[in-house]
């Protein structure tokens, strides 16, 4: 009969917050700069040049199109072939902003383009300059209809970071791992590490979700 003892995966606490410390940190780091990313890059597919468009679109249509593993490793394994060197850490954090920035892309443009054109003219009317147009009468709103979905993608990002730990990233995934190979305890190690994530994900999308209309858009 098989016996479980969770006390040999729990005694190993500092592991595991160091795991879960990791994991917020990539999480936060990558969704500032990969939202920032997406915003400039919607912006760009909306209203760029036509050059602007085509860089853009592809980078969205690249960066969708592949897996987010071959992205991390081609950063971390790759670059160094052209002499640039990256701490894992880093690695990981510049893939996953690369990642969510096309995701985002396409998530926040679909939100500008449903800005009503009234609201844009009425905004011209007042000699508002085409960056307060787009700061202050576009993007907010435009924030606000597609918040639900961006941040199921920081979610989907923050989970995909458990990937980073191929590369010795020590987010959660990685010290689950190195639990399980010091005493064998593979089903509880995963186990609470699954757990963790859960708390995670729900924790941070009520984050989010109290954050953004209080400090982005507005209710």
């Amino acid at each position: 009969m098989v016996q479980f003892d969770f006390l040999a995966v729990l005694s190993q606490w500092p592991l595991l917050l160091r795991g879960v410390a990791w994991t917020l940190g990539l999480t936060a780091v990558s969704a500032l700069i990969g939202v920032l990313v997406g915003i400039s890059c919607a912006w760009a597919r909306v209203h760029g040049t036509s050059w602007m468009k085509a860089l853009a679109g592809s980078y969205v249509e690249m960066i969708r199109n592949t897996p987010f593993i071959v992205q991390l490793f081609f950063v971390f394994f790759g670059l160094p072939a052209a002499g640039v060197r990256l701490t894992p850490e880093l690695a990981s954090v510049i893939a996953m902003v690369i990642n969510l920035g096309a995701y985002a892309t396409e998530i926040i443009r679909a939100g500008i383009e449903a800005t009503p054109r009234g609201q844009i003219e009425a905004a011209q009317s007042l000699a508002l300059s085409p960056r307060q147009i787009f700061t202050r009468v576009v993007l907010p709103p435009a924030l606000r209809k597609v918040w639900p979905a961006l941040v199921s993608q920081i979610i989907i990002v923050m989970l995909g970071s458990a990937v980073c730990g191929q590369i010795s990233t020590e987010e959660l995934s990685f010290a689950a791992n190195l639990i399980q190979s010091r005493n064998f305890r593979a089903f509880e190690a995963f186990l609470v590490a699954t757990a963790l994530y859960l708390l995670l994900s729900v924790a941070v999308r009520r984050f989010l979700n109290w954050f953004g209309p209080r400090f982005l858009f507005g209710r």
